[in-house]
């Protein structure tokens, strides 16, 4: 018996959450990257504590979504996994030009690129692929994508932040060392490393201080 995987293409259908409205006052346009195992309307509770009238937050959601727990009663989501890696980032890349199509966002407004944990290589990776500029890049707790190079992100011109956790579980000081020296090779004097005494978590005061 012979067996074929193949490939087809189709039309899909995903959502995203926003918080906040995006007027005149704006000031800040928080594009928000969750990690694995959320579900995009409730990570946005972590920019909650933001001012309303300044901040607009667009949260998009990943699409592979799957019980948590062996209760089957909550779920999340995934980015990426290393099965078909390659293509399922295009259709990541695609979806998140349809949300920013939708949003339309003024050119007047300071676009502020956040990732968590695994939306660590989907922000790094749409920004890269787009030449999306922003005015803050902020990578906490997550890994920077193997295949980016140098010149991959010398169009950039973003204030970047590596923001870590000492005590995260999922990242221990050895592979801290390691993304603090690859992220110096990619970014140079224009990362801050911003290391804090917490675990695998959102660090929220980093959030509020950023505006």
């Amino acid at each position: 018996m012979n067996s074929s995987e193949k490939t087809i293409s189709y039309q899909t259908t995903n959502t995203y959450s926003t918080l906040n409205t995006l007027t005149s006052k704006t000031k800040h346009i928080w594009l928000v990257y969750h990690g694995m195992g959320y579900l995009s309307r409730y990570f946005l509770k972590y920019f909650k504590q933001l001012n309303a009238e300044e901040n607009y937050i667009i949260a998009p959601q990943a699409s592979s979504k799957y019980y948590l727990g062996s209760k089957f009663k909550h779920v999340g989501a995934s980015w990426l996994t290393k099965e078909n890696t390659l293509a399922e980032t295009e259709n990541v890349l695609c979806y998140l030009d349809a949300v920013l199509k939708s949003e339309n966002i003024p050119n007047d407004k300071k676009l502020i690129v956040f990732g968590y944990s695994q939306g660590v290589s989907i922000a790094m990776r749409y920004v890269v692929k787009r030449k999306l500029q922003c005015s803050q890049l902020i990578l906490h707790s997550g890994v920077t994508p193997k295949e980016l190079v140098v010149d991959d992100l010398k169009f950039l011109k973003a204030k970047v932040s590596l923001v870590y956790g000492t005590k995260d579980a999922y990242l221990n000081e050895e592979r801290m060392k390691i993304e603090t020296k690859r992220a110096i090779e990619l970014f140079g004097n224009n990362v801050n490393i911003m290391p804090f005494d917490g675990v695998h978590e959102v660090n929220v005061a980093l959030i509020n201080s950023v505006v």
